[in-house]
């Protein structure tokens, strides 16, 4: 028995070494051999590419003067320039979203190029972090609370585009009333105030490209940029979104309403909808019922007949 045991392991690891040398030989008599061999396309092309002479956040020049911002710069704008999937995804849900946050912008007086942090907050979804931020603008609850969004296990007003924006502009200009600078403004709304204090105080500056911060806040603004510059000049960077390929806008109209709705689903079927699509256009409805209690007055978006046959 003993024998018969040594005698199958040595079979086993015979085996193994033989399979070994085969893959080696295999490698090497291939086109994926040593780096001398490589066949690589002629029209392969992959290069840093080129920054803007100048570039603006929020009418405040970025200074690309200095090496450290220009390489800081250079890495975001590497990584989504070659991030192709992603990009084209984000440039195609701008179509549809960007037409929504643009105005409420303008209505807060917030510098349009704002924007991006949506892009940079959330790839344009209403996604949820590790962390709980959650939607388009990343809101804490509490902090959501704090400013007078709804949170509930029925209503979540943080996946409300609309009203997220709005609150999203709520922030950004106390922040701008605090330190009359967009860019650190901005930055604010990554790290916090008391995270940009922080440092104001620890570094005696507040100037943010002469400021030290974490990878995270560093990288973000930087990121911001990047988007912009790829989004304001898309062909310069190799991609092109054909009009039947740009998301468009829902159409939808308001239904209000201040009763409790028992079923979601009846309730679209009741307007020509459906339970998916009702959700879609309205994803701050948590559950599939809206008890309402307090009789609280809702504006629920309720998708025009042929919504879903766009081309």
């Amino acid at each position: 028995m003993k024998l018969k045991v040594a005698f199958s392991k040595a079979s086993w690891q015979l085996t193994v070494v033989l399979s070994f040398l085969l893959l080696i030989a295999l490698f090497l008599s291939s086109d994926f051999g040593p780096a001398d061999t490589l066949k690589m396309p002629d029209n392969l092309s992959a290069v840093p590419p080129e920054l803007p002479e100048k570039i603006e956040f929020a009418r405040e020049e970025v200074p690309l003067a200095f090496f450290d911002v220009r390489e800081s710069l250079e890495r975001e704008l590497m990584v989504n320039v070659y991030w192709h999937s992603q990009t084209i995804w984000l440039l195609q849900k701008a179509y549809r979203f960007f037409p929504v946050i643009e105005p409420i912008l303008k209505q807060n007086n917030i510098p349009d190029d704002f924007k991006y942090l949506a892009v940079a907050e959330s790839g344009l979804s209403n996604v949820v972090s590790p962390a709980g931020a959650t939607g388009f603008w990343q809101i804490m609850e509490g902090t959501g609370k704090d400013y007078g969004l709804e949170i509930n296990p029925e209503v979540d007003e943080r996946y409300h585009l609309e009203k997220a924006t709005e609150f999203a502009c709520k922030y950004i200009n106390e922040s701008f009333s605090k330190y009359q600078n967009w860019t650190l403004a901005a930055a604010s709304y990554n790290v916090g105030r008391k995270g940009i204090d922080r440092q104001i105080e620890r570094q005696n500056e507040n100037e943010f490209y002469n400021m030290l911060f974490n990878d995270e806040t560093a990288r973000y603004i930087f990121r911001i940029l990047a988007f912009k510059i790829i989004f304001e000049n898309p062909g310069d960077y190799g991609f092109q979104i054909p009009p039947n390929k740009r998301y468009k806008p829902i159409p939808y109209q308001y239904f209000e309403t201040s009763e409790e709705i028992s079923s979601l689903a009846e309730f679209a079927k009741g307007h020509n909808t459906n339970y998916k699509f009702l959700k879609m256009l309205n994803p701050w409805l948590r559950d599939d019922k809206l008890l309402n209690k307090s009789h609280k007055t809702y504006l629920i978006k309720i998708p025009d007949e042929n919504a879903r046959l766009q081309k």
